[in-house]
């Protein structure tokens, strides 16, 4: 059964989730162009962090950055590995939006790789709604990014 959980960052799981998706990351984009936030930067509190779990079994997570009272930013989208094409994705992107949509925020926005790695992501934010805008909260013109919103 999957459960999808508040997680505080502190078990070595998370942490070796987050340290192969950061790696990921920077072995594609450049350094200038990779957003992703470390350990830290999603302990801080305008960050809620949430990891997925299928019976025991760490498979993704994903986390909201609060923009402002109106707004939050989805964060570390991660599928495991091994449990890829299994519907993780989809699950945490949907917990995501209901979260925002409970909070009361009016938009959503991210930023992704604008690489063909990155295309099923892109295609995965499209079916949720999700249209191309502009630069968002003190991100800029970058061919290596692109920049997404969905209104709630």
């Amino acid at each position: 059964m999957r459960k999808i959980v508040v997680d505080d960052l502190s078990g070595p799981g998370i942490a070796a989730l987050l340290r192969e998706h950061l790696d990921e990351l920077r072995s594609i984009t450049p350094p200038e162009s990779t957003h992703a936030l470390d350990l830290d930067a999603l302990r801080r509190p305008e960050v809620t962090f949430w990891s997925v779990y299928d019976g025991e079994q760490l498979v993704g997570c994903g986390a909201l950055k609060e923009l402002d009272a109106a707004s939050a930013e989805v964060k570390s989208m991660r599928t495991a590995a091994a449990a890829q094409r299994r519907g993780v994705a989809s699950a945490v992107l949907g917990h995501l939006v209901g979260e925002a949509r409970r909070r009361g925020y009016a938009r959503l926005y991210l930023e992704t790789g604008a690489d063909g790695f990155f295309a099923p992501a892109r295609a995965l934010y499209e079916k949720f709604g999700f249209t191309y805008c502009e630069p968002f909260a003190g991100y800029r013109p970058d061919p290596n990014s692109v920049h997404m919103t969905l209104t709630l």
